[in-house]
């Protein structure tokens, strides 16, 4: 098992109702297939730069443990589902 850390951006003009859906959907993703220390939303917060004319994300962060094939799927899903702007999984060293 090793140690991830997660963030990843959420496009907030399809509503509020669609956003959640998103964060849950990954949320419940990672309790499925990883053991899930934390999960912080962070809200809507102003981009550094427009992504595709969009200038605010609703950011998210989570860190599990799982096992090394995880965060590989994890990124597929984050690629193929919309309303994903940005996302980020790495590696954490224990301590």
């Amino acid at each position: 098992m090793n140690n991830y850390e997660v963030m990843f951006i959420v496009n907030p003009v399809p509503g509020e109702e669609k956003v959640n859906e998103i964060v849950e959907k990954f949320k419940n993703l990672i309790e499925s297939q990883a053991t899930l220390e934390s999960f912080v939303e962070w809200g809507k917060r102003r981009l550094a730069y427009p992504i595709n004319y969009v200038t605010e994300g609703h950011y998210v962060l989570a860190t599990f443990s799982s096992e090394p094939d995880f965060p590989a799927e994890l990124e597929r899903n984050f690629k193929i589902t919309e309303g994903i702007l940005r996302y980020l999984v790495i590696r954490r060293n224990k301590g």
